[in-house]
């Protein structure tokens, strides 16, 4: 019973916060290429901002909507944990979107095990124009003195007006890879060990929404407080312009402590 406790005030959370802002899945930079999943009932807050530098207005300036979201860990259980998110990227016509994932922590099912999820995001409500519904795999290992390295697969709506170009070709799968290392450590006042600084980087390949990357560092003010900033870049301009320079907020708070 207290499972099932659990998990009626994470779904209840989860719609009661989704109706005020919204969310990303967990990401390395670019690609929610990354192991990473929400613990259960820690509610992840972000907000994304893309735009370009160095770049005139008269030119070909450019910047995608500001992505504010909520991402929520939906699974009380060690071995299999579950997040749960939504997006609002305004300004656009159709700015909702959702996300899930579900996956297995490294180290959970051996010591030696990686981790393994599965997960879909950028689900629109827009048919055939923002429903992109991008299926993806993720296998993440640490490798000692080197850092985190994550690697799958993904494929994507191919009649979604903003996943593709409509009457080329159509690419809409690839592989993503992502990798991420720690630097200076650091602990909070309950003892846990985090990173001031993180080198992260990304890249997802096709030509489509996704396909391109981007690297930079995160700078941690708390364990569960950062800011992230560095250059993307993309495989198809078409689609996404220019590359860009981004800016991203990201808070955890952990809804049983409240």
């Amino acid at each position: 019973m207290r499972i099932g406790r659990d998990l009626t005030v994470a779904f209840l959370s989860f719609i009661f916060l989704s109706g005020m802002a919204s969310a990303t899945p967990s990401t390395t930079f670019w690609t929610p290429a990354v192991m990473d999943i929400q613990p259960f009932g820690v509610l992840h807050i972000g907000v994304d901002n893309y735009f370009t530098v160095f770049r005139t207005a008269k030119g070909q300036a450019s910047a995608f909507p500001t992505d504010t979201g909520l991402t929520i860990g939906a699974f009380p259980f060690k071995k299999l944990q579950m997040e749960l998110g939504v997006d609002l990227l305004e300004p656009t016509d159709d700015p909702v979107y959702f996300n899930a994932r579900i996956g297995t922590p490294e180290g959970s099912l051996a010591k030696w095990s990686p981790g393994l999820s599965l997960g879909i995001f950028n689900v629109g409500t827009k048919k055939d124009l923002t429903d992109q519904n991008i299926v993806y795999g993720i296998i993440g290992k640490t490798i000692p003195s080197l850092g985190r390295i994550h690697l799958g697969p993904y494929i994507g709506n191919s009649n979604a007006e903003a996943f593709v170009i409509e009457n080329e070709d159509t690419q809409n799968k690839g592989v993503m890879i992502g990798f991420d290392r720690g630097f200076f450590p650091a602990k909070d006042k309950d003892g846990n060990e985090y990173s001031r600084l993180v080198l992260a980087g990304d890249y997802a390949s096709g030509k489509n929404a996704l396909g391109g990357g981007g690297a930079g560092l995160y700078y941690y003010f708390a364990k569960d407080i950062s800011l992230l900033a560095g250059p993307v870049w993309f495989n198809d301009e078409d689609i996404n312009g220019k590359w860009k320079w981004t800016i991203q907020l990201d808070i955890n708070t952990d809804l049983h402590r409240r």
